[in-house]
C-alpha cells in the first residue's frame, strides 16, 4: 500500500512517494513536456527532495528512481546550453557544480538507491542512473543507453565521466562510452556493467528495485558505491599502475589518429578528465571534470554543434520543410526501382527493411539478380555485426522482387528510378513503366545533378514528379536531398518527404538547378582541391589541410573515389547549358584544367585503380603528379589552402540561397554536414558564415581578400554582403 506525500507538489519535476514500509519512489516527471532534461525546474525539484531525504533519513529504507515518461530522461538541457559563451563560464559552472552536488548527496545518502530504469537513458539520465548503487533497466529492444555528449562537443558533467571511469575502467568506458557517443542496447549495458539486472516487464522491474533495497538496508550492507569503499581498485587500475601505464601514451596517439588532426576539443577534454580524474580522489575528480565541461559549453564549437545536431536536425526531421496544408496521406506499400546497380540496390535495402515491397528492375534478369545480390551482402553484413536478427534479414530479402520487365512494376504506387546520369535514358525508362504503375503514384528520380524540371518533361504527370537524391553508400548515408520541380505539386513534396521519413532518413528540400544544391557545391571543394594542386601544392599537403580542418576526407581522394570524368561531364553539362540558355559559357574552374590533364593521361579515378592516387596495391601518391605538376616553392600557405575550401563551399551555399535554391539555413548546414563531409565542428556551411571571427562582417572581409588573391569564386554574393552591413547573420535571413 502506497501513499502520495502532500509535500510533494514542491519539487514541480519529481513526484515523491513513500510507502508504510519507508520506500521512497521519486518519479522523474517534468510538467508540459515529453521528456525530462536537467532544466531549471529539474534543479530546482532536485534540491528539494535532496534536502528531504536527508532531513527524513531515518524513516527512510530505501529509494527507488523511475520516470513516468516513456523515455527515462533525456539528458542536458540543450536549450541554456546553446547560448552559452566566453562570459557565462561562472554561472555555467555553478549550474554544473549544484548538479554533480546533488547526485552526490543522493549517492552518500546512507541508505540504498536503486535507479529502476523504465526507458532510453541518455547524458544526464545515465548520469542520474549512475549515481544510484544499484541499477535495473527494462529490456527493451528500443532502449538505449549512453553518453553522446561529445557528438555536440560536450562531455557529461553532472559526475558521469567520474562515475564510469570507476565503475568499468578506463579503457573500457573510453571506447565503449564516452569518446564516440554510442548507445547501447540492454544486454550490452548488463555486459559492461552500466546496469546490474535486466527486467522483462515493469512488474518485474519495480519488483527488482525494492528487492535491492530490502537486501542492503544501509551503507554497511553495500548500499555505496563501490568507489567510496576502502581498498576499492579501478577495473584495469589507475595510471599509476604499471599495466595501464604501460599503454596509457597509446590513447592521445589513437585519438589523434582518429581525429585526423581536426579540431574537435571534445574528445582531448573527455581523455585529460578521464585520465587525470583517476590520479586523485573521487570530489578532486568531479571538480576536475566540470572545468573541462566549462570550457567546452562556453566554446564556440560546442555551440554550432548544438545547433546543428539538435536544433537544426529536429527542424528538418520535425517537418518544417513539409507543407503545411497537406495531410499525411496512407503509406506506400510497393516500389519500383529502376536500376539495380549500387545506388538502386542501396535504395531498395533501404525501403525493404523499412517494410515495404520492392521490385527492383534491370534490363536482364542477370543484372536484376546482381543487385539483390548486393542487398543480401549488406544484410547479411548487419547480421554478423548484430544490427539485425536472421529473421530481419530474410523478411527484408522476402519483400524484394528481382525483375526484367516493365509489367513487373504494375500497380507500384511509387517509382525511384536510379539509372545513368543520361536525361534520355531516364525519359525512356519513365515511358516504359508509367501507364503500369497506380493512377496515383509516386515518380522519382535519384539524379544527383540533372535539373527535376527538364526530367518530368518525360512523364505525363510532372506534377507527380520530384528528385529523391540518394547519396552513396545508401545503408550508411543518411541524408535524401528532395528536389521539387517548378511543376511539382505539395502533394507530391509531402509524400516525398513522408516516404523518407518512412525509411528512416532526413530530408533536406531544395528547389531545382542544375546540381541542386549538395552537388553544386560538392563540385566547388573538389574542383578547389584540384586548383591547390595546379598551384603547386603537394598533394599529401592538400589531403591534410583538408583533414585538419574538418573535413572527412581530403578532395583528391573524394574526386578519385566520385571519377575525374564524371566531373569533366558536369563540366560540359553547365557550359553547353549555359550556351542553350542564351547566356555567357562560365569562366572554367582553374581546377578542370588539372582534372582535364589527368584524364588525358589515364588517370581517371578509383575505379580504374588509376587517379591523383594509385589504388591498385593500397593507397599511394601517384608518382607522376610531381611532374605534371611540379610544387612550387611560394605555394599556397596551408591556411589559406584550408580556407579556400571552406570559403568556396561557403559562397557557393550562399549564393544558392540569394538564387532560391535553398529554402532554409537549416537544410544547407544538415545537408552540408550529412551529405557532402562539410566539417561538423562548425555547425554547417551557413554556420560557418555566422561563427567566423567578427560574424558575417569578418566573413565578407576574409573572402573579399582571398577573391583578390585566388579568383572571383571567393568574392560573396549581395545577400552576405547586405548582412554583413547590418551586422545580422545568415539565419536571420530566411526566419
Amino acid at each position: 500500500m502506497s501513499s502520495t506525500d502532500p509535500v510533494s507538489k514542491q519539487a514541480g519535476a519529481i513526484r515523491w512517494e513513500r510507502d508504510g514500509e519507508g520506500v521512497v519512489t521519486l518519479t522523474l516527471d517534468a510538467p508540459g513536456v515529453s521528456v525530462n532534461t536537467m532544466d531549471a525546474e529539474y534543479r530546482r525539484s532536485m534540491a528539494a527532495v535532496v534536502d528531504r531525504l536527508e532531513r527524513e533519513r531515518s524513516s527512510i529504507t530505501g529509494v527507488i528512481i523511475t520516470s513516468a515518461k516513456s523515455s527515462f530522461f533525456a539528458g542536458g538541457n540543450l536549450d541554456e546550453l546553446v547560448q552559452a559563451g566566453p562570459n557565462d563560464r561562472a554561472q555555467v559552472l555553478e549550474q554544473v557544480v549544484q548538479l554533480r552536488t546533488q547526485l552526490r548527496r543522493l549517492e552518500t545518502f546512507g541508505k540504498p538507491v536503486v535507479a529502476a530504469i523504465n526507458g532510453t537513458a541518455l547524458g544526464g539520465g545515465l548520469e542520474i542512473a549512475l549515481a544510484c548503487h544499484h541499477r535495473v533497466l527494462l529490456d527493451r529492444p528500443a532502449i538505449r543507453l549512453g553518453f553522446p555528449e561529445v557528438t555536440v562537443g560536450l562531455l557529461p558533467g553532472a559526475g558521469g565521466l567520474v562515475r564510469s571511469v570507476r565503475l568499468l575502467g578506463l579503457a573500457t568506458a573510453l571506447t565503449e562510452l564516452l569518446l564516440r557517443g554510442q548507445q547501447v542496447r540492454p544486454a550490452k549495458a548488463l555486459s559492461l556493467g552500466l546496469v546490474h539486472e535486466l527486467a522483462a516487464d515493469e512488474d518485474d522491474l519495480v519488483a527488482k528495485a525494492r528487492a535491492f533495497v530490502s537486501a542492503h538496508p544501509d551503507a554497511e550492507s553495500g548500499a555505496r558505491q563501490p568507489y567510496d569503499v576502502k581498498g576499492y581498485k579501478v577495473p584495469g587500475g589507475t595510471p599509476a599502475s604499471p599495466g595501464l601505464a604501460s599503454t596509457l601514451p597509446a590513447f592521445p596517439a589513437t585519438l589523434v589518429k582518429q581525429l585526423k588532426g581536426a579540431n574537435y576539443p571534445a574528445p582531448h577534454h573527455i581523455l585529460c578528465a578521464a585520465v587525470e580524474g583517476l590520479q586523485v580522489d573521487v570530489e578532486t575528480a568531479f571538480t576536475i571534470e566540470n572545468r573541462y565541461f566549462v570550457d567546452l559549453a562556453c566554446g564556440q564549437i560546442s555551440t554550432n554543434m548544438i545547433q546543428a545536431f539538435w536544433f537544426d536536425l529536429n527542424r528538418v526531421n520535425g517537418g518544417a520543410a513539409r507543407p503545411a496544408g497537406v495531410p499525411k496521406l496512407p503509406s506506400p506499400t510497393r516500389v519500383a526501382v529502376l536500376g539495380a546497380g549500387m545506388m538502386g540496390a542501396g535504395i531498395a535495402h533501404a525501403l525493404a527493411k523499412s517494410g515495404l515491397d520492392v521490385v527492383l528492375k534491370d534490363v536482364d534478369r542477370a543484372a536484376a539478380e546482381r543487385g539483390l545480390g548486393q542487398v543480401r551482402k549488406l544484410l547479411d553484413t548487419q547480421l554478423a555485426k548484430g544490427r539485425i536478427g536472421e529473421r530481419q534479414r530474410d523478411d527484408a530479402l522476402a519483400r524484394i522482387t528481382p525483375a526484367d520487365s516493365a509489367e513487373d512494376t504494375a500497380g507500384c504506387d511509387v517509382v525511384i528510378e536510379a539509372v545513368f546520369e543520361d536525361a534520355g535514358l531516364k525519359h525512356r525508362v519513365f515511358s516504359e513503366v508509367e501507364q503500369l504503375l497506380a493512377g496515383d503514384a509516386l515518380l522519382c528520380s535519384n539524379t544527383s545533378t540533372l535539373p527535376i524540371t527538364g526530367l518530368a518533361d518525360g512523364v505525363s504527370r510532372p506534377e507527380a514528379f520530384i528528385g529523391l537524391h540518394f547519396f552513396s553508400p545508401v545503408d550508411r548515408m543518411p541524408l535524401v536531398e528532395i528536389i521539387v520541380g517548378q511543376k511539382s505539386s505539395d502533394e507530391t513534396l509531402a509524400r516525398a518527404y513522408d516516404l523518407v521519413r518512412r525509411i528512416g532518413k532526413t530530408p533536406i528540400v531544395v528547389n531545382d538547378s542544375r546540381g541542386f544544391f549538395t552537388s553544386r557545391v560538392f563540385g566547388t571543394l573538389v574542383l578547389e582541391g584540384a586548383a591547390l594542386l595546379g598551384s603547386g601544392m603537394p598533394a599529401m599537403s592538400i589531403e591534410r589541410a583538408a583533414l585538419q580542418a574538418g573535413f572527412p576526407a581530403g578532395p583528391l581522394t573524394l574526386m578519385d573515389e566520385v571519377s575525374l570524368g564524371l566531373m569533366l561531364r558536369i563540366d560540359n553539362a553547365e557550359q553547353n547549358a549555359a550556351q542553350e540558355g542564351g547566356q555567357p559559357r562560365p569562366d572554367e574552374h582553374p581546377g578542370i584544367a588539372v582534372v582535364r590533364t589527368m584524364v588525358e593521361h589515364g588517370r581517371t579515378g578509383k575505379s580504374s585503380g588509376a587517379g591523383f592516387f594509385d589504388w591498385t596495391d593500397g593507397k599511394h601518391v601517384w608518382p607522376g603528379l610531381a611532374g605534371l605538376f611540379p610544387p612550387a616553392t611560394n605555394a599556397v600557405s596551408f591556411i589559406d589552402a584550408q580556407e579556400r575550401m571552406l570559403f568556396v563551399m561557403a559562397v557557393e551555399t550562399a549564393r544558392c540561397l540569394q538564387e532560391g535554391v535553398l529554402r532554409s539555413v537549416e537544410d544547407a548546414n544538415i545537408g552540408s554536414i550529412m551529405g557532402i563531409g562539410f566539417p561538423p565542428l562548425f555547425g554547417g556551411v551557413l554556420q560557418y558564415i555566422d561563427q567566423y571571427a567578427d560574424g558575417v562582417v569578418g566573413f565578407v572581409a576574409r573572402a573579399n581578400e582571398l577573391a583578390d588573391r585566388y579568383g572571383e569564386r571567393f568574392r560573396p554574393p549581395s545577400l552576405v554582403v547586405d548582412q554583413a552591413v547590418a551586422a545580422g547573420s545568415l539565419r536571420s535571413v530566411v526566419q
